[in-house]
């Protein structure tokens, strides 16, 4: 029974509602059913009689103090029913019928309180109605569970932040009893210990005392630290802390309630691991890659380090060696490491460079393991053959660091379907790698395979040949820096397919880059190489069907004929200061737009013939591209089969990249050729480039006019330089007033006004002098005895690169420097 009676409670003031730190959140009193302070007592005299009778004695009886004070107490409390109900327990109390004061009979629990000193009242009787005495006791009996059984660990700190109490559970975990460590301070039982939180506190006493002060609470706070009892391990909690304080508002302390996770967040990290191992093992076609995503998978949350060694003949595309002469050819295609990517850590084999064989000591696990066929565990490391069809291709070594974290049933689990899921990529790459090795050596070498990061654009790029067993076809398509932060896109199509195609197809994508570096207008370019493609002997000339169809691969030309006269192409040049596009086609199809908007259309270029077989003009045509325009250039294989014709194709091009102008590109390349060239389908050569236009901001773009007088010079100069240091650019500031002040010199004595000075600060610093003048300078070595003509001559030294641009206006003279080592370009 819980007799004691808080300070601020007057047990005999009027009966009121009350809310006070006994109160639960449903307004049910946590005290002990027999809390004087709140249950109806009567004290009595010998014999029996009433002398003191309490408010809520008459609130649960009806019954006034003048009218049962001086009576029996039978007057309102019936007899036990029999002796055994008599009897009670010490703090149980005994159920009896009382009677209301309208005469109903409430069935109550009564509890006599002998009273000793000798004064005139000789025992107190402590009544509850029996439904609201029993709800009490289970009340009572709930928090004797969270001190003695709950799994949940409950503590409490004082406003010192030291231990003042603690449940059975946090006594567990401490592994000592609460005597040996009340009064502690919190982060002394768990020094180690942090919050996983995001901008939140971070240690014990950050959030405890937090708490103490503004009264907020904490809810699913994980904290990692060393159990007490168990040091060899981190375990992981989910914690809350609340304010604890009484009927006054005077803070006591706070409260902490943590469960230990540790096993269900480990099980968690184990479905994650192997979700993230499906979505990164297996994904490429390629043996380095596929063993290199197992090791990134398994670093750092399941081992230490991780190496994987693979038989050279796998990774060359061969058949594996069977036998132990496969253990003398392994050589490392992965590793990573916690500590360092590139060295896994002691014992991982001799030359475990990436690329370089490994050769490992007698007795070691790796030699187990291959002899056995199966998975050796030795202390530390677990090493798993990686096998498929029965054949061992290489081993996987996991490790972990000396110390207590060894590995348990379910982590070798874990660790053979990893490698299983491994050994399958790496399988499927080396057969894949085995039939294309030599087809794709000579896709590399036509087709470009990287293209440089460009301001102007955002790319992503697909190539599909139809001719599977070469891997080599006709189209290509690039991607060309230009003068002035410009970029030119080009692809093209070749007719036919296979070798002679792909030689063609160098031919003229070499062609066209070299043409585009000269900074030709697109329809001049296509100009100057449909003369160079007219100019290609070719005895007999086949017509080209409508659509540029392949012609007939037979004839006098040979087993070799030549393709060139009727392939097509498109060029197109972007601006991303002016965010202006020109384009122009040679027999090929136009490209889709679609805007920012979501609107699609495929713009009525003026169409031109295709190359080599002359006669008509090419033209250009000019347009605006919002930023964030999305181009598609494309040869006629993506949208055109036997089983569709191309307004179909275009139709179906249109809906898969309608509305979609900001959508991953990359996954937009995905889609179109999913839709347009889904398995099964013999189709033509394709060549998918997709572009998002961007633009230069206007901080990054500074342009002057200046007039063709000699004044002009200096005031470039100062231009220029006030310009640079804006940009913080500094160290660029001589060199640049010299390349301006040569360049606007030249203009004003050799060319016509009006003049126009333009820096640019794209991924390098590009400077421009346009002038009216159509004639271009030329760099030339001046004698001792000239007194000019070595203005471009020191120019050129001072410049990464230079050269002319012609517009319809007259020209530019452009220059190139690269930024100081650790300037960012934006």
């Amino acid at each position: 029974m819980n007799r004691a009676v808080p300070a601020a409670v007057n047990p005999w003031a009027p009966a009121k509602t009350r809310r006070t730190a006994w109160t639960a959140p449903d307004g049910a009193d946590l005290r002990g059913p027999f809390d004087i302070a709140v249950a109806a007592t009567a004290v009595l005299a010998a014999p029996d009689v009433v002398i003191g009778w309490s408010p809520a004695a008459e609130a649960l009886l009806g019954h006034r103090a003048e009218d049962v004070t001086g009576r029996p107490a039978g007057t309102f409390l019936e007899a036990p029913a029999d002796a055994a109900d008599a009897a009670g327990g010490p703090d149980a109390g005994v159920t009896r019928f009382a009677r209301h004061a309208d005469g109903r009979r409430i069935p109550v629990v009564v509890l006599e309180c002998p009273l000793t000193g000798g004064g005139r009242a000789t025992r107190i009787l402590v009544m509850e109605e029996a439904q609201r005495a029993r709800e009490a006791r289970s009340r009572q009996a709930m928090l004797h569970g969270l001190a003695t059984q709950s799994p949940l660990g409950l503590a409490i700190y004082d406003t010192d932040l030291r231990l003042t109490w603690a449940n059975a559970a946090h006594d567990h975990e401490v592994g000592r009893p609460l005597a040996e460590y009340r009064g502690r301070p919190a982060e002394q039982l768990y020094p180690d210990g942090v919050f996983r939180t995001v901008g939140g506190p971070r240690t014990l006493n950050e959030v405890m005392r937090r708490v103490i002060d503004s009264g907020e609470a904490f809810l699913d706070l994980h904290f990692l630290a060393k159990l007490p009892s168990d040091p060899r391990r981190d375990h992981l909690w989910s914690c809350s802390y609340y304010r604890l304080q009484d009927d006054d508002g005077t803070v006591l302390g706070v409260c902490e309630d943590a469960f230990d996770i540790t096993d269900r967040h480990e099980a968690q990290n184990r479905l994650a691991l192997l979700a993230e191992a499906g979505r990164r093992i297996g994904v490429t076609l390629d043996v380095p890659a596929t063993a290199q995503a197992i090791a990134d998978v398994a670093v750092p949350d399941f081992a230490d380090s991780v190496t994987v060694d693979v038989v050279r003949a796998a990774v060359e595309g061969g058949e594996p060696l069977h036998g132990p002469s496969a253990a003398q050819d392994l050589i490392r295609v992965a590793a990573r490491s916690e500590r360092s990517a590139e060295h896994p850590g002691p014992g991982a084999g001799k030359r475990a460079g990436h690329g370089q064989a490994v050769v490992y000591p007698d007795g070691s696990p790796q030699l187990r393991s291959l002899s056995s066929g199966g998975r050796v565990l030795d202390d530390t490391t677990l090493v798993v053959p990686l096998r498929s069809g029965g054949t061992t291709m290489g081993l996987v070594s996991y490790r972990r660091a000396a110390g207590p974290r060894t590995f348990d049933g379910d982590e070798v689990a874990l660790a053979d379907e990893l490698t299983a899921r491994a050994a399958l990529g790496i399988d499927n790459a080396r057969r894949y790698t085995g039939e294309r090795t030599a087809a794709l050596t000579l896709q590399r070498e036509l087709l470009p395979q990287y293209l440089p990061p460009q301001s102007a654009v955002d790319v992503a790029h697909r190539y599909l040949p139809a001719d599977d067993l070469t891997g080599v076809g006709g189209d290509w398509f690039d991607v060309i820096p230009l003068s002035g932060a410009r970029v030119g896109l080009v692809v093209g199509d070749v007719v036919g397919h296979g070798l002679a195609a792909a030689a063609t197809m160098g031919r003229l994508r070499t062609t066209v880059e070299a043409l585009a570096t000269l900074d030709m207008a697109p329809d001049e370019l296509l100009t100057r190489l449909d003369d160079l493609v007219g100019r290609t002997p070719d005895t007999h000339p086949q017509p080209v069907p409508p659509g540029g169809a392949a012609a007939g691969t037979g004839g006098a030309a040979g087993p070799h004929p030549e393709v060139t006269t009727g392939a097509t192409c498109l060029y197109a040049v972007y601006d991303p200061v002016s965010r202006h596009c020109t384009m122009a086609r040679a027999g090929h199809l136009p490209p889709a737009i679609v805007h920012p908007d979501g609107s699609r259309t495929f713009p009525e270029l003026p169409p031109g013939p295709p190359l080599g077989l002359g006669g008509l003009p090419f033209e250009a045509m000019e347009f605006d591209l919002p930023v964030g325009s999305l181009l598609a250039l494309f040869t006629d294989g993506l949208v055109e089969s036997r089983s569709r014709d191309i307004d179909q194709g275009l139709d179906t091009l249109g809906c898969v990249l309608g509305g979609r102008a900001t959508a991953d590109l990359e996954e937009l390349c995905d889609r179109a050729v999913a839709e347009l060239r889904p398995p099964g389908t013999t189709p033509d050569d394709t060549a998918l480039l997709l572009v998002r236009t961007k633009a230069l901001d206007a901080e990054r773009v500074a342009a002057w006019d200046l007039p063709a007088e000699p004044a002009s010079a200096g005031r470039a100069r100062e231009l220029v330089t006030g310009r640079l240091d804006a940009w913080g650019l500094p160290d660029l500031a001589f060199s640049c007033e010299l390349v301006v002040s040569e360049l606007v010199t030249n203009a004003v004595r050799y060319a016509e006004g009006p003049l126009q000075l333009r820096l640019i600060r794209d991924r390098t610093l590009l400077c421009e002098v346009a002038d009216a003048g159509h004639t271009s300078p030329h760099l030339r070595h001046s004698t001792v005895d000239d007194e000019g003509g070595r203005g471009l001559f020191i120019v050129a030294q001072l410049v990464n690169r230079w050269g002319t641009r012609y517009t319809p206006s007259g020209k530019t003279i452009w220059t190139e420097q690269a930024f100081p080592p650790g300037t960012s370009a934006a």
